[in-house]
């Protein structure tokens, strides 16, 4: 895949780079303007140019030329047939660190390449522009390049091996983001000659200068370009295999000794010293940045000496349904309402925990209730693939809308509207009064989370990783991709309209209401189900890496992390600068919010996956041990 860059000037190539063989404005395929030169060498140019299919929106590709200087015609014809088989292997490879493939096509006895404009600059150039980077952002990059070389190296049916990790082929895009460029596609257009060795001196590992390559080969080319990054020392100015001889705190001494040692394993000299694979190395600097983490959280100011001393928690009641409670509570005059898988949704009172009445329906309730005071209606959906509506004194059927899918969906009630999504992929708005359809908005995948409804725009998430936002008409107003599904329900934070959402893929993202446009996300290391909450200029949520983190508005930076033993998927609530949570590991627990100290736990008898509810004064949650619980409130 060819190396993309931010123009700097049409047509100046600066003297590093191949002047092209096609004149500005040249138009290929009918549809393809060229702009103007990006950068190349002996073996081809890219070119910037613009789509021509899109008259309306200036979409920008990057156009790759691939040369061949052979006067051999069989050779020449040998080496587009390689060009072009891996051409469509890359266009099978589907990662947000791999530029997009979108087009490939021969014309006059040239190949041509069209991909993804990145508006960027390669490490190597950045180097050349700065004195120093922050370790901290060079340790998400390693996670991140770590990361795509994985993806390559798991690729089936064969593993793809990179054999050219260096600076100047890992972009750095306008959002500070790793972008993996430079495939090595033009590799079989050199002569036959000489062919054994492929990669940079400096940065290629001993074993490919015999023609020995594999994944691990890779792996020491990053951290060959690690080394470079943090030292500032160029391998291609220094004796082969010599970094040993130039440790990194000796030139940078802001680098964590953990980190360092992590390089130093990557660049041993025989491949078995070196991780198991560029995952493993991944993972080592996760788990290590969690113990640093970990250890900084340590430093806490001592907690009020009263709620220190708080070893236990009694409950108030307990109330036992007859399968898994999945759902969180609600409440509203005095009672509570729970969803069980056993098909029954279930009114209880607040206070004593006392039976009211229990609605069944066809399927396992995993769809939060909502109340809507106005109709006197509790709303829910469940696995019978219907939408319920019940009154909520007594439990009486008032009507029902039956989806195409299981509803797994918790609804928001809005502006006398009720809207919910379904597993057959739509967001349905509903009168909530009556259950007529106003409309339905196909999102082509199975929407899980709450939407987010606001006084003018819809926003939710599907299963493709998808984060849409829609008038309150339905119309679509702008989409966000993330790398994995959305399960997380978004919240917004509306002095700066920022609109907060977890994903699958690990992260938490932060992204403009208005515009669509994510300039930020945090990492963590497993995916992020549960539902963010703002509060007190933070973003506090959980992760299945076993932590829940409160994170700065507008920075993302971390101000704290509680880890316990098990994954994390109840979403938190924050009550008088407490946060509440459930555990996997059966414990409810609370925590100062200003800090993450624990002020005490309670203890269920299965897993907790719900999201704790807080009214007059106590907190009600339901654990996969089939029971609801009640808990008083300290303030």
């Amino acid at each position: 895949m060819a190396k993309t860059s931010k123009i700097s000037g049409l047509g100046d190539s600066g003297g590093q780079h191949n002047e092209g063989t096609l004149n500005p404005n040249t138009v290929l395929l009918r549809r393809y303007r060229v702009m103007g030169v990006l950068g190349g060498g002996g073996m081809g140019t890219v070119y910037q140019a613009r789509d021509l299919q899109f008259p309306d929106v200036k979409r920008m590709v990057a156009v790759k030329e691939m040369l061949s200087p052979s006067p051999d015609k069989a050779l020449r014809e040998q080496t587009l047939k390689t060009f072009r088989r891996e051409a469509n292997i890359l266009a099978t490879l589907t990662h947000p660190a791999i530029p997009q493939i979108y087009d490939f096509f021969d014309q006059n006895e040239r190949a041509y390449l069209v991909m993804e404009y990145i508006n960027g600059s390669d490490l190597e150039a950045i180097l050349g522009k700065t004195r120093s980077l922050p370790v901290e952002k060079i340790i998400e990059w390693a996670i991140d390049l770590c990361e795509v070389l994985g993806y390559l190296h798991d690729h089936s049916p064969t593993p793809i091996v990179f054999r050219d990790i260096k600076p100047s082929n890992i972009m750095i895009d306008h959002l500070g983001k790793v972008r993996l460029i430079d495939f090595g596609i033009a590799k079989n257009f050199v002569s036959a000659k000489g062919n054994t060795m492929i990669g940079t001196e400096g940065y290629s590992a001993p074993e490919q200068y015999k023609g020995n390559v594999s994944p691990k080969s890779d792996q020491y080319s990053l951290g060959a370009t690690l080394h470079h990054i943090l030292s500032r020392k160029d391998p291609r100015l220094e004796p082969p295999f010599s970094f040993h001889e130039r440790p990194i705190p000796d030139f940078n001494p802001d680098v964590p000794d953990w980190f360092a040692a992590i390089i130093k394993r990557a660049l041993s000299f025989n491949p078995q010293d070196r991780f198991e694979s560029c995952a493993a190395m991944g993972a080592e600097i996760k788990t290590k940045m969690m113990g640093q983490g970990a250890r900084d959280t340590s430093q806490t100011e001592v907690f009020d000496e009263k709620i220190a001393n708080m070893q236990t928690v009694e409950h108030k009641w307990v109330f036992e349904t007859e399968d898994e409670v999945r759902t969180s509570p609600t409440a509203h005059d005095g009672m509570v309402f729970v969803g069980s898988y056993d098909t029954n949704m279930w009114a209880l009172d607040l206070e004593t925990g006392e039976m009211r009445w229990k609605y069944h329906t066809d399927g396992g309730i995993a769809s939060s209730p909502v109340v809507d005071p106005a109709s006197d209606l509790v709303l829910f959906g469940s696995e019978d693939h219907t939408f319920h509506a019940v009154n909520y004194k007594t439990g009486r059927i008032v009507w029902t809308y039956t989806t195409r899918d299981r509803i797994r969906s918790t609804p928001t009630v809005a502006m006398d509207h009720v809207f919910f999504g379904s597993d057959d992929g739509n967001l349905y708005a509903l009168v909530s009064s009556n259950g007529r359809k106003l409309w339905e908005y196909d999102a082509q995948s199975a929407i899980r989370n709450r939407p987010l409804v606001t006084d003018d725009m819809i926003v939710f998430g599907n299963s493709m990783g998808d984060i849409i936002s829609l008038s309150l008409s339905g119309e679509r107003r702008w989409g966000y991709r993330a790398r994995r599904d959305i399960a997380s329900s978004p919240v917004i934070y509306d002095k700066e309209d920022l609109c907060y959402v977890g994903s699958h893929d690990g992260y938490l993202y932060e992204i403009d209401a208005n515009s669509g446009f994510s300039s930020n996300r945090f990492r963590t290391m497993g995916p992020v189900i549960t539902t963010p909450v703002v509060h007190s200029g933070r973003v506090i949520f959980g992760s299945v890496d076993k932590s829940v983190y409160s994170v700065e508005i507008g920075t993302l930076r971390e101000k704290w992390r509680f880890t316990i033993e098990h994954p994390i998927v109840s979403s938190p609530v924050v009550h008088k600068d407490k946060v509440y949570f459930g555990g996997t590991d059966g414990k409810l627990y609370c925590l100062d919010a200003s800090n993450g100290q624990e002020l005490w736990s309670y203890t269920a008898e299965a897993a907790i996956t719900s999201t704790p509810l807080i009214a007059n004064d106590t907190l009600v949650f339901g654990s996969l041990d089939y029971k609801i619980y009640a808990l008083p409130i300290f303030d």
